[in-house]
């Protein structure tokens, strides 16, 4: 099966199946704009009655046509399309739009029809966008293909566009022209039964004509496959997706900590950080951040430079371009002293550098054309408000005029005018991104600057350790012949602890001899733990003691739990207790996983013990990471700074911390069915700066498990 998208977006012949002369059907907008647009190649109309539409030829049949046809644009019937699709084999076309509605998007029975539509799709080494999209669209002069029925003729540019949504896609298309942006072209995906985001950005990963690519998705069918596409193509152009559907699902529901905190929206989170992908939240950002793409390069660092020609806005911007992460550049003496050179004397030339209310057009290109030769530079914003008769659009020109000398640094021009003036531009061919306000500059600046740091970002390595699968495995199996998903606590810490992961020094009692024993080997303060078949959330029902500093109270404490656990019915289940070192420090910090329906394992690292569903400072990752992946977890959340060591305390050991979260993946990728894991808290040792195991839960999908793990029977004799 061809694996290109050529005889769909590069068509040398079209036959659109259900043409019609009828005013205001999909048949008849179809066959107005592939003409109105000039398409390059030949277009036959195919209608059951033939005649003539649109001044051509109809033929009844694709199968009467007496020439090649590439792409054939099915708008018939949903109950026609199966038999269309056998005719369009008959002829050797290997190119389907099916834009027909009324197939999974309807039901049970539509379903079975996208479904058989697939099949033959398939074995007939066929490529099909659709069904129920809105059609395709390439600008490429060489071709000039509007096969979409959106209200608006396309406007050339360079930006490849995938949406799942017809409607959407066409209410896009006929706003570009307003953003000053075109497209070179345009998939409405539909029902993606066969071509979907996925297809799309493999086919324009090595096409010249698209520079960027954009994306509108409600789902991603195939996260790993997205992810190993989307990380090696957004290293060659920038990817931006709008990803709907944020509502938590699927995990929301888990009992872990992790779970909990998780769902859909954070898994696709996770998914477009790790791949590259720029993910924006609104249309009006998705297009903004196009607008800097389509007329920026990439810049060679995140040092920017703000000329205005009045004080408050410079600050305003220079707040901006701070709180999104990137520095205000130092400019050079030598800047400094051209500067003054031809600028009055009550200018500032620091940065922001204030040309004052008086500038005219002449300093607004000196300024630029100086500062932009500035090796301490690598971004400009221009600040433009109207004083002293000065036009905006004339001072738009001139910058632009600059910027088309020096179009080696991005320049951003923020001009606080009317609303004429953006209009104004949208008839203008621009080299430049104009936006109303200094914030929107700042975050497109930060945008240039995430895609610099994202194509400098080392690969990554998935490291291999050597653990001990077979006491793992043991463990596993054990909990799952007495017909529990839930490891007991002490299950739990004895499979971390055989995957290499730091914990406590610990022993399991079961009676109060074997407590004091224990506590004594061990040496005081201690902590002790219930363990339990049936009682997991051990907090809940006063299980965990901490801070025994002697026998004598450590018994006391055992009696005391038991007694309080027989009171109140829990007390079959206990397996024992745990008896811990207690390990000092006051930086509790979490790590876990939880397994989205869609996305798989998710990693989730933060700030952990009593603050975790409070504060919820933690960063979500999808299995499997890699030491960057790890790296990049732990310096991401706010709780990184008390890391590092404040207020005298320790520093962690971030390498050992970032090991840990790297065996929690290892483990994971190992057994595919451990649906929930929380280490909670992972302690950081006042003394050592290690993050410790103190307690832990995991939970497995039971009957995945099994099979696994080829256990047959609960009854404990396997």
């Amino acid at each position: 099966m061809e694996q290109n998208l050529d005889k769909i977006m590069k068509p040398k012949s079209i036959a659109v199946v259900g043409a019609s002369t009828k005013e205001h059907t999909i048949g008849s907008d179809i066959m107005k704009r592939l003409q109105e647009y000039n398409f390059n190649g030949k277009i036959f109309p195919i209608n059951p009655k033939g005649g003539i539409i649109e001044g051509l030829q109809a033929y009844t049949s694709v199968l009467e046509v007496p020439e090649e046809i590439d792409l054939a644009i099915i708008v018939v019937n949903a109950k026609f399309v199966l038999a269309t699709i056998d005719q369009c084999h008959e002829k050797g076309i290997k190119g389907l739009c099916v834009i027909t509605a009324g197939f999974k998007e309807t039901g049970k029975e539509g379903a079975e029809l996208e479904k058989q539509l697939l099949e033959k799709v398939r074995s007939y080494g066929m490529r099909c966008v659709g069904p129920n999209c809105l059609g395709v669209v390439n600008t490429d002069p060489e071709v000039r293909m509007d096969g979409c029925f959106a209200e608006s003729l396309p406007e050339r540019g360079h930006i490849g566009f995938v949406s799942q949504s017809g409607a959407l896609g066409g209410g896009i298309l006929n706003i570009l022209k307003d953003l000053n942006l075109g497209f070179a072209q345009f998939i409405s995906i539909g029902n993606q039964a066969d071509v979907n985001a996925e297809t799309a950005l493999e086919y324009w990963e090595n096409e010249k004509d698209v520079e960027q690519i954009l994306l509108y998705m409600e789902s991603i069918q195939n996260p790993a496959n997205f992810r190993k596409l989307a990380t090696r193509i957004s290293k060659k152009k920038p990817i931006l997706a709008l990803k709907a559907g944020r509502s938590a699902a699927g995990a929301s529901a888990a009992s872990s900590h992790t779970g909990s905190l998780a769902g859909a929206d954070k898994a696709a989170n996770a998914l477009l950080m790790q791949s590259g992908v720029i993910r924006e939240y609104s249309l009006k950002d998705l297009f903004s951040t196009a607008k800097v793409f389509a007329n920026c390069p990439i810049p060679q660092g995140d040092r920017v430079a703000i000329i205005t020609n009045s004080g408050g806005p410079g600050i305003m911007a220079t707040d901006a371009v701070c709180e999104y992460g990137m520095q205000i550049a130092k400019i050079t003496d030598e800047t400094k002293e051209k500067l003054r050179s031809f600028l009055p004397a009550a200018a500032s030339v620091k940065n922001p550098i204030d040309m004052i209310a008086s500038a005219p057009i002449e300093h607004y290109k000196q300024t630029l054309e100086t500062v932009i030769a500035d090796e301490n530079v690598d971004m400009i914003m221009v600040i433009y408000l109207p004083f002293l008769g000065l036009k905006d659009i004339d001072v738009a020109k001139a910058v632009m005029e600059i910027k088309a000398e020096h179009p080696e640094k991005p320049v951003i021009g923020v001009f606080m005018t009317k609303s004429e003036f953006f209009t104004a531009l949208s008839e203008m061919d621009v080299n430049m991104p104009f936006f109303m306000y200094a914030e929107e500059a700042a975050d497109g600046f930060k945008r240039l600057n995430q895609q610099r740091l994202w194509i400098n970002r080392p690969e990554g390595k998935t490291p291999c350790y050597d653990v001990d699968r077979n006491k793992a495995e043991a463990i596993m199996k054990s909990a799952l012949m007495d017909g529990r998903a839930q490891l007991t606590t002490l299950e739990s810490i004895d499979l971390l602890a055989a995957y290499g992961i730091r914990a406590c020094k610990y022993g399991l009692a079961k009676n109060e001899e074997e407590v004091a024993e224990l506590g004594n080997s061990i040496g005081y303060p201690v902590v002790m733990k219930m363990t339990s078949k049936t009682t997991s959330h051990k907090t809940d029902v006063g299980g965990v003691r901490v801070n025994i500093q002697s026998e004598e109270q450590l018994r006391a404490e055992y009696k005391d739990l038991i007694e309080k656990l027989t009171e109140k019915g829990l007390i079959d289940g206990l397996e024992g207790v745990i008896i811990q070192e207690m390990v000092k420090g006051n930086r509790e910090m979490v790590c876990g996983i939880a397994t989205d329906p869609q996305y798989g394992p998710m990693m989730m690292f933060g700030l952990g013990g009593v603050f975790i569903e409070t504060m919820k400072d933690v960063t979500f990752r999808i299995a499997h990471l890699t030491d960057v992946d790890a790296e990049e977890m732990i310096k991401s959340v706010k709780a990184y700074g008390l890391l590092k060591g404040a207020r005298g305390t320790k520093p962690a050991q971030m390498e050992q911390i970032q090991e840990t979260l790297l065996r929690l993946s290892q483990l994971v990728n190992d057994y595919k069915f451990i649906d929930e894991l929380d280490i909670n808290p992972l302690l950081i040792s006042e003394k050592t700066g290690e993050g410790i195991a103190v307690d832990g839960r995991i939970k497995v999908r039971m009957e995945e498990a099994k099979k696994a793990l080829n256990i047959n029977c609960t009854c404990g004799c396997c």
